[in-house]
């Protein structure tokens, strides 16, 4: 083998899963914290202090789940595509099971706001996963249609 042959072969698949990853991260942020900030306003004058607390905390919850998952869209690029979704599969039911046990632990905490932290977190999860499906599919991806 000579000093300018790559000793290893790319995987094809990795570049397309880092630009899909790419987009939809900067879609996901450019949506996401603006929406979060307007749940914590809107709860903050409703629910005073714990409004504000707890729309923060499901902000922020919400916010670190999705970008959990672009995460590792970008860890497992260049992995086997079968294994890219064994890692995405299983990192949604870390997440549920994660998100789960946080919000079981935040259960009795009286000073956050049941009703603003799990609106503010169905607000974030839901624009964060509405953004990331639009800037997949302006993504542009090459695929092969079989005749």
């Amino acid at each position: 083998m000579s000093e300018t042959e790559p000793h290893e072969q790319e995987n094809p698949h990795a570049e397309v899963v880092l630009q899909a990853a790419r987009a939809m991260t900067k879609a996901s942020l450019l949506v996401t914290p603006p929406a979060v900030v307007v749940c914590i306003a809107l709860f903050s004058i409703l629910n005073g202090l714990p409004g504000f607390l707890g729309s923060l905390v499901g902000g922020v919850l919400a916010m670190l789940a999705s970008l959990s998952t672009l995460g590792l869209m970008k860890f497992s690029a260049g992995q086997d595509p079968m294994f890219v979704m064994v890692i995405a599969l299983g990192g949604y039911v870390v997440k549920v099971v994660l998100l789960f046990g946080a919000l079981t632990l935040l259960k009795g905490v009286t000073a956050l706001h049941p009703m603003s932290l799990g609106i503010t977190m169905i607000v974030a999860i839901l624009l964060a996963a509405a953004a990331e499906f639009a800037a997949f599919r302006k993504t542009k991806i090459p695929t092969i249609i079989p005749s």
